[in-house]
């Protein structure tokens, strides 16, 4: 019998010795990691370590042939990924992947919806809130966009579907400066708001400032995990696995 207090403190995401291949060619071996409710949780490595494959198998894009992953206790793992996303996962893909023919309104409401019945929805005002550009910007199709733009879209629609968690991948990668702080300023809030979120990104100052934990893979292996402190702690981590 499972003891209600081990239920309770149960990870909302627990990802668990994952192998995941390409054919015949294998991408993470017995990969790890956990998320809690509230918590915001760092993956990095270096480029081709398997963190979007990581993410592509949370999703069931790209099905693990081994282990397990669970998300609010139910085994997702060999799920289609519009049975995974409808459980309460809101996904920022890398290179953002917003509808380039539908406008900003349009790529907003698409799929938005509260299905877990959220005692405070997100909506189109919450969004324009938090992103003005893109209330500026809402009869404007997606393709005319800046990357920055884009990327707050991405966000943006992904949070219009209510999320018990949300995970980016490359969540600053590629925007000028002033666009990477307005990111990381919106994840700060979402932090504060008591959002669960798994986020991919290299700048480890940002990610030290204000995830929670951080998993570190190499080679599609964790090579290590711990809190903000214990990477600061660290330095020679970050010269050893994320080229710095």
């Amino acid at each position: 019998m499972l003891d209600k207090n081990s239920v309770e403190t149960a990870p909302l995401l627990e990802v668990d010795g994952i192998e995941t291949c390409y054919g015949l060619s294998q991408v993470l071996f017995g990969l790890s990691l956990s998320v809690r409710s509230g918590e915001m949780v760092a993956l990095m490595g270096r480029n081709g370590m398997g963190k979007t494959t990581t993410i592509r198998s949370i999703m069931g894009m790209t099905p693990a042939r081994a282990g397990t992953i669970r998300f609010g206790g139910q085994q997702v793992r060999g799920q289609p990924s519009y049975k995974i996303a409808k459980l309460g996962i809101g996904l920022v893909p890398e290179g953002r992947q917003i509808f380039p023919n539908l406008t900003v309104r349009e790529n907003l409401v698409a799929a938005s919806g509260n299905r877990l019945g959220a005692s405070d929805p997100w909506t189109i005002e919450k969004i324009h809130a938090l992103f003005p550009r893109l209330a500026e910007r809402g009869g404007n199709m997606g393709v005319t966009l800046s990357g920055g733009e884009q990327q707050m879209l991405a966000i943006g629609r992904a949070l219009m579907t209510n999320p018990k968690l949300l995970i980016l991948d490359e969540a600053t990668e590629g925007l000028a400066p002033l666009i990477r702080e307005e990111i990381w300023s919106c994840l700060s809030m979402l932090k504060a708001r008591g959002q669960s979120v798994l986020v991919i990104d290299k700048n480890v100052g940002n990610l030290s400032r204000i995830a929670d934990r951080h998993y570190i893979i190499e080679r599609g292996r964790t090579v290590w995990s711990g809190t903000s402190e214990q990477l600061i702690a660290e330095p020679d981590l970050q010269h050893r696995y994320l080229g710095i």
